[in-house]
Order: C-alpha cells, then structure tokens, then sequence
C-alpha cells in the first residue's frame, strides 16, 4: 500500500518499474509520459543497487504533480503498473526556488558538480515556455509548418495517424506510452531510415482525431513540438 500521511507536494516518487530499461531512456520515458501534466523540472532515477526500480518526477506546481498522482497510477510502463506516492522529502529544485535548500554532504560533490552541468544545458534548451496545461505541455498551440502538412495537403480523416518533428531519440514504446491512452489505439509504426517521423493506428477515425486533439503540439522535448496530421492512403 502507499504511504497515506505524506503531504502532497510539488514532487512524486515512483516505484516498480522494469529495472531492464537503461536509465537515459528511462528518464526520457518519464519526461514524455507526465509533461502533459505541467512543466517538469527534473527526472532523477538511479542504478545503484537500493534504488533499481524508482525515479522522481519534480512538477513545477502542485496542481501539476496532484493530476499525474491521481491519473497516473498503476499504468502500465514497460509491462509493469507503476506505483505512485508524493515524495517525503522535497526536491533540491524546489528548494533552491523557495529558499529552503541545504547543501548535501561533499561525498557527493563531484556528482553534483556533473549533474548542475547537464541541468544548465537542459535548462538553457527548456528557456521557452512549456506550460502547464493538462494535455498541452508547451502552452497556447502553434502551428507547426511542416513542407508536407499544409492546409491544401491535408490528408481525409481515417485510423491512421502520421507523426513528424520528432526528436531522434525517440522510441515506439515512448509514443506507445502517449497514444495508448486514447480508447481504440493499436500500434506505433516507426521506419529506422527515417528518424523523427512515425505512425499511430486506431481502431477508427473517431479515435485517432481525439488522439490528434489531446496531442498536437506535445513537446517530447522542448524544441519539438509534434506535428499530427492524418496518414494519406
């Protein structure tokens, strides 16, 4: 069972998940999967030995964090239900923004000393709004011009949808875990010779439209906001 007595706060701890997923996808997943909640300030997940298994996901508001709490809990990631609690303490990144923050001991300055880097570098990408909207990560939704998707060139609505302005590191299972959550999905279809685009079939056109809708300009990354048309046939 989960902890009852933790507060909710701005961070959420998450346990069970498939220890075979190497960690760099791992937080890449997670980043995709809870960004529609809100903004997210950091993804932290380990390999040591004691904490195999778990990660936290620091949201820039409570609301944020409360919604993928509640919504969230036991999907299934990776082939095993996630289990979600609030953290019990709070995140350095929430602390250092509230005033809060006390130092950790020196063992572990030379990782930190990495790991502000690599923060600085994710921040600087992360600089342009990335909103906390429910299903729209990246604010009010721009148009995305693609050569191949404009208005005259739209394909007729069907089950198929066609995915571009993908980052290249991006998986089937990330987006199976982003369109499997709209009734009727099927599968994701990805071609090896063409990174940064992919399809999505559902059962019916409804269900794809509703799928396009919730998805259209979802950041998988800051600077990539995705571009959903239907598949031509």
């Amino acid at each position: 069972m989960l902890t009852a007595d933790i507060p909710p706060n701005q961070s959420i701890y998450i346990k069970n998940l498939n220890e075979k997923i190497k960690k760099e996808e791992l937080k890449r997943s997670l980043y995709c999967l809870f960004s529609q909640y809100g903004r997210i300030l950091d993804v932290v997940a380990l390999k040591t030995p004691k904490l195999r298994g778990q990660a936290w996901v620091v949201f820039d508001e409570l609301t944020a964090a409360s919604n993928a709490f509640r919504q969230m809990q036991n999907f299934p990631f990776y082939d095993k239900p996630m289990r979600i609690q609030y953290a019990k303490t709070k995140s350095d990144c929430i602390a250092k923004n509230d005033g809060s923050f006390v130092p950790r001991e020196k063992k572990k300055k030379q990782e930190e000393k990495a790991e502000r880097k690599r923060r600085a570098e994710e921040s600087q990408q992360s600089a342009m709004p990335n909103g906390a909207g429910s299903h729209n990560n990246g604010g009010p939704k721009a148009p995305f011009h693609h050569g191949n998707v404009s208005a005259q060139e739209q394909a007729a609505p069907n089950n198929i949808l066609f995915i571009q302005n993908l980052p290249h590191e991006t998986t089937s299972m990330m987006l199976q875990l982003l369109f499997e959550q709209y009734p009727g999905f099927r599968e994701v279809r990805m071609i090896e010779a063409k990174p940064g685009i992919a399809f999505v079939e559902y059962e019916d056109e409804d269900q794809s439209s509703t799928a396009m809708q919730n998805l259209q300009g979802f950041k998988i990354a800051p600077q990539y906001p995705m571009a959903i048309t239907f598949a031509k046939k």
